[in-house]
């Protein structure tokens, strides 16, 4: 097979069109809509001192969430994954101005229609980030690239805690002020208003030469068929739904349980600030070994799942000490645990590995993602099975979290859900991950795309015409 030449770049329109400035800009709308809404979670309960209204919102965002991550890989390869991006960014606004809200009208009501909304919006946003970020990459490029994305997104969360720490220092006060949720409103909503920057996939062009693939489904029937057919064709990715069950199944513990349950506000805010700060750290490394040429990749793939399995039974294991000193009945009779006290060093150094285990374990399932398949259209199905897997689950615990149920009963399911998520975990890359993935032969040179796009066209009217 011909090999497609490296792109010369020159002068800034070379270096905006480089994949690395383009999933940088990807980024920069996570930064400013999901990064806002990670730190007001982080922080616990939204910023509330009573975590039910943001359960609630919680519960509704993620079942829709679910629901439209289920679709969105079709969303996208029909309207447009930059589209589809700025859609979904638009949604994070409304749900931090509906929290705003809930401080003047006690209301559950906007919050749960906002956060309704907001799943769908999440579902399509991320699914477009997945997939333009693992199909702008080339193979040696797939874990840095996530790596950059993961950085640059979590610096929104570490940014707005810190706005939080500050607006917060001097307050006795254990819900986030008017002022600093105007603050996170007015970045999200610019953040919607990133991805017309973006350049169309259809132009982009890969550092090795190779031309993004982009699907071609002349009707919304034969792409929701091809979503099946991705199950049919790769039946294995059924080993893969533990683990996108378990992805997000920490979150209420940490958030709520543990940050939101024991801390002043401001240190809520430090600690929120300090998990996501480590997130870019861990994410940096994780995604340059994984990437390192000095191991095969089969090999890498295995020393990730060690290093992940490592990481969930020491966090979960701290986690479990921790625990076992307080219960849900404590909070609010209990005195909260401020930065200034002899005994807080020890929490915040928990959270913080809380934050590089999360980092690593959502990167360590986009890498295998990424190394299963280099097409763009599959890679937004699989994108789209983990969002809505991940997000029905997070449904489930944000409701036994209004439910009030036990923290420990909390801390013990999700540690069981990540363990078994291994367990899964394991055949999938004995079965798939190769050193090489197959579909590199089929990747399309850019002095190529007429012609195979033209045959791609005769052969999808052949098809129609035997129909």
């Amino acid at each position: 097979m011909q090999q497609p030449e490296k792109p010369e770049r020159k002068g800034f329109r070379g270096f905006y069109s480089r994949p690395a400035v383009q999933v940088a800009l990807v980024a920069l709308v996570c930064f400013a809509c999901p990064g806002m809404f990670n730190a007001l979670s982080g922080i616990g309960g939204g910023g509330q001192v009573d975590a039910t209204a943001s359960d609630n919102g919680s519960v509704a965002l993620y079942s829709t969430f679910a629901v439209t991550s289920f679709f969105s890989g079709t969303i996208i390869n029909r309207l447009g994954a930059p589209l589809t991006l700025g859609v979904g960014a638009a949604a994070y606004s409304l749900y931090i101005g509906s929290l705003l809200s809930y401080n003047f009208n006690k209301s559950d009501d906007f919050v749960v229609a906002a956060g309704a909304i907001l799943g769908v919006g999440a579902g399509m946003l991320w699914t477009a980030q997945g997939s333009m970020t693992l199909a702008y990459a080339t193979e040696q490029e797939k874990g840095r690239m996530m790596a950059l994305f993961w950085s640059i997104f979590n610096l929104g969360a570490v940014i707005g805690s810190a706005m939080e720490i500050g607006l917060a220092w001097n307050t006795q006060a254990n819900t986030v002020s008017n002022g600093a949720y105007s603050a996170f409103l007015a970045i999200a909503a610019l953040g919607a208003f990133l991805p017309i920057l973006l350049i169309k996939p259809s132009k982009m062009v890969r550092d090795d030469g190779t031309k993004v693939e982009l699907p071609s489904h002349p009707t919304w029937t034969s792409e929701l068929v091809g979503l099946f057919k991705c199950l049919k064709t790769d039946p294995w990715v059924i080993l893969l739904f533990p683990y996108f069950l378990s992805s997000n199944w920490f979150y209420t513990w940490q958030f709520n349980d543990y940050n939101g349950a024991l801390f002043t506000l401001r240190t809520r805010a430090l600690n929120s600030m300090l998990y996501w700060l480590f997130q870019v750290f861990g994410a940096t490394a994780f995604g340059t070994f994984m990437d390192s040429t000095h191991f095969v990749r089969r090999t890498r793939a295995w020393i990730g799942f060690a290093i992940v399995t490592c990481l969930v039974f020491t966090i979960f294991g701290g986690s479990y000490h921790i625990q076992l000193r307080y219960k849900r009945e404590d909070v609010g009779v209990v005195p909260r645990i401020d930065l200034k006290d002899h005994n807080y060093p020890g929490y915040v150094i928990l959270y913080i590995f809380m934050g590089i285990m999360d980092s690593v374990y959502q990167n360590y399932i986009y890498w295998l993602m990424g190394s299963m398949s280099n097409k763009s259209a599959k890679l937004a199905h699989f994108v789209g099975f983990y969002k809505s897997i991940q997000s029905a689950a997070s449904a489930g615990c944000f409701r036994l979290d209004a439910n009030k149920t036990a923290f420990m009963t909390q801390l013990s399911v999700g540690w069981g859900v990540c363990a078994g998520a291994l367990v899964f975990l394991a055949p999938a890359i004995h079965l798939r991950v190769t050193n090489h993935t197959e579909e590199d032969s089929i990747l399309t040179p850019v002095d190529s795309v007429d012609q195979n796009t033209a045959l791609e066209t005769k052969d999808q009217k052949s098809a129609e015409s035997e129909a």
